[in-house]
């Protein structure tokens, strides 16, 4: 930055490389005023003196002065209390001083210490420079500083990180702020403490940064909230606690779980030092609900959950906060084939459900609403033994053949190859949905829960009545034939 200039009209003119919204700033505060004006008296005189630094040797010191010799028959007093901040002077010490006056009397010029200090101030002091200055007034547009003896003036914005009113309290404050402009010829520096708090800012920053680790809990403070989840400040840099850590159970908001200036205790999921990327999880700093759960849900147990959600190949039960399990469509009842689950359970609905298998690595629990009460293919062999004779209704067909309800959850199937002895060219030609028949039981296999009929064998029996078909006779007996290729479709007997 270049030094300001002054118009004729003894007017404020800064550097050209001034932020033109700082001078903007400058220029409303002052009004009509330039910064000689804004000084304050008693500083006015002592600034005028800086002039004419000069050198001179300690000849003695006597109580409360110190006498200086300034050159062949020249000598100075100068008052020690200026040297407060400092040592005093050993005799023969060279010091830097500047002449207020002279004393006839005495023969003696009265010397000042602060006069100098400042002179090699202003010989030192550059743009960028951080500086301690004392608050001695205020305007409507900024704080009035003693930068050393040194005239400064720091704009309303430049006071703190945000915007503040009320100027009072920092009377008389040392504050640290940075030199963003220099008028050399009217002895004046504009100053901003709010650059020296950024920088400390981001210094912060940095070192929380880099302080950081994954799997270090911290806390923070909930800044914004989106749908997809919620900033958290973590003391000058924010992380993202996404709305999938931050419960383990399923949440549609995250205000469900935050509000906006909350104090949250999270951990560090993942640092990216590259993009400068911070992840949070919140449920990581609680109990796992799925630590235990082979032991709190064994398997075979039957236990209540509320339905959460409905999907086409099941239902999703919540056991706990947290913890879901799935009764699979084919898992919903035994009476009938459904094609939605919808058909037997609504969300919000508290069912019973047995336990099938609990996998706690991979956190799925297998559930089972129609196996909660009295298993109807348990003695499905003792029943329904292999050569006997059955009765049911034809509830469905397929390609393959027709199968036959024996009991409410327990269906056999009649394979297209069993519906008669003659060449079937459709299931539906033979037997029809709804349709009673006799069927003799092949085979039973209860843990697989599959039993194999045969109508036409049924026919073959002596004390058969009934029809294969409606308005045909059974053809007469015939001797097994054997199959050269196994059956296709339907249950692989």
């Amino acid at each position: 930055m270049t030094p300001a200039d002054i118009d004729d009209d003894n007017t404020f003119r800064p550097s050209e490389d001034l932020d033109e919204a700082l001078q903007r700033e400058i220029d409303e505060a002052l009004g009509d005023m330039s910064l000689d004006q804004i000084v304050d008296e008693e500083d006015a005189p002592r600034a005028a003196t800086a002039e004419g630094v000069r050198r001179g040797r300690v000849i003695a010191i006597q109580g409360d002065d110190v006498f200086i010799e300034l050159g062949a028959k020249s000598q100075g007093i100068l008052p020690a209390e200026q040297f407060e901040d400092e040592p005093l002077p050993s005799v023969g010490q060279i010091v830097e001083v500047t002449v207020e006056g002279y004393d006839e009397r005495d023969d003696l010029m009265l010397l000042s210490r602060k006069g100098a200090v400042l002179a090699a101030a202003w010989e030192t002091i550059e743009q960028g420079q951080i500086v301690e200055g004392r608050v001695t007034g205020h305007n409507k547009g900024g704080l009035e500083l003693d930068v050393n003896g040194i005239a400064a003036f720091m704009p309303i914005s430049q006071i703190e990180m945000f915007r503040t009113e009320e100027l009072h309290p920092y009377a008389n404050q040392r504050l640290r702020c940075q030199v963003v402009d220099v008028d050399r010829s009217r002895k004046q520096i504009v100053v901003s403490r709010r650059a020296v708090l950024e920088e400390e800012a981001a210094q912060a920053r940095d070192s929380l940064f880099e302080s950081l680790q994954e799997g270090k809990t911290v806390t923070g403070t909930v800044r914004t909230i989106m749908p997809y989840g919620a900033f958290v400040d973590l003391g000058g840099i924010d992380g993202l606690l996404h709305i999938s850590d931050m419960s383990y159970r399923r949440l549609d908001d995250p205000k469900e779980m935050v509000q906006e200036g909350q104090k949250v205790e999270v951990m560090v999921l993942k640092v990216d030092r590259d993009q400068r990327k911070i992840s949070l999880g919140l449920k990581q700093v609680a109990p796992d609900p799925w630590e235990g759960a082979d032991v709190r849900w064994p398997v075979d147990e039957v236990v209540a959950g509320r339905v959460t959600r409905l999907m086409d190949f099941g239902a999703f039960v919540e056991l706990t906060e947290g913890v879901e399990g799935l009764i699979p469509i084919s898992e919903m009842t035994f009476e009938r084939r459904i094609n939605h689950p919808r058909e037997i359970v609504g969300e919000g609905d508290v069912v019973k459900v047995r336990v099938m298998s609990v996998d706690v690595g991979r956190r799925r629990i297998s559930l089972s609403i129609k196996r909660v009460g009295d298993d109807p293919w348990m003695g499905a062999s003792v029943r329904w033994p292999v050569g006997s004779v059955v009765e049911g209704i034809v509830k469905r067909t397929a390609e393959f053949g027709a199968f036959v309800e024996l009991a409410s959850g327990v269906e056999g199937l009649v394979h297209v190859s069993e519906l008669s002895d003659g060449h079937v060219r459709a299931v539906n030609d033979v037997v029809s949905e709804g349709q009673q028949v006799e069927a003799k039981v092949l085979s039973v296999d209860e843990e697989r829960r599959r039993i194999a009929l045969s109508i036409k064998q049924r026919a073959s029996m002596p004390d058969y009545t009934g029809d294969l078909s409606a308005g045909s006779e059974p053809e007469p007996p015939q001797a097994p034939r054997k199959r050269k290729k196994p059956l296709k479709g339907g249950l692989d007997f």
